[in-house]
């Protein structure tokens, strides 16, 4: 249960539901209720869908690169780590959101559930980490039941909360958001350095 249980919060933390919330009442802003949910319909699907596949694939694939779990779990724990610091500092992070280039694009397209919002806000570099560290650390059915539930349950609070953004914005605001996003990225800092220890630790062998 506790591997479970943290796999959730990380995942949570890094999909940061509140955080996308505000970014998609922004691309959405004037728009027909109508196109919105369709968006964020869409965009969870195909969000849960990518990352679904990267749960399936994701060690095979290290394995084919030569990369050993450890190394990977070392290197995602410190990658997870960066995140954490862009949110603990409410700044905008490479891992997760578009440059102005992409987001003056999305602006302007009628389409926004692939991109911008499936990739990179929901399913993107830390999400993709995630869920390979999460494959990982799931020895047996039940934990990688377990572990599958996760992605689905995260994917559906996103979903509730794009679907929910302009109330959330009115009611948190951005300052609102900042804080929820800060005490997120405490806690990704601490799982984050958790990783980088395990990756250490085994690959000394002293695991």
């Amino acid at each position: 249960m506790e591997p479970v249980l943290s796999a959730f919060v990380t995942l949570f933390v890094v999909v940061d539901p509140i955080g996308v919330a505000a970014v998609f009442a922004a691309f959405t802003h004037g728009t027909p209720a109508d196109y919105a949910r369709r968006m964020a319909f869409k965009g969870a699907l195909l969000a849960l869908i990518i990352l679904i596949v990267f749960f399936f694939v994701g060690e095979r694939l290290l394995a084919l690169l030569g990369i050993g779990i450890d190394a990977f779990r070392a290197a995602g724990g410190a990658l997870l780590f960066l995140l954490a610091v862009d949110m603990v500092f409410a700044r905008q992070s490479g891992l997760r959101s578009t440059t102005s280039e992409e987001q003056h694009e999305a602006e302007h397209k009628v389409d926004i559930s692939v991109f911008p919002l499936a990739f990179p806000l929901l399913a993107g570099p830390g999400a993709l980490t995630t869920v390979i560290l999460m494959s990982t650390s799931a020895p047996g059915l039940a934990v990688e039941a377990g572990m599958l539930a996760v992605v689905v349950a995260v994917m559906a609070i996103a979903f509730l909360a794009l679907i929910l953004a302009p109330q959330l914005m009115r009611v948190l605001g951005e300052t609102g958001a900042n804080v929820i996003g800060r005490v997120l990225g405490l806690i990704l800092a601490a799982l984050a350095v958790q990783y980088v220890f395990d990756g250490v630790r085994g690959g000394l062998g002293l695991g």
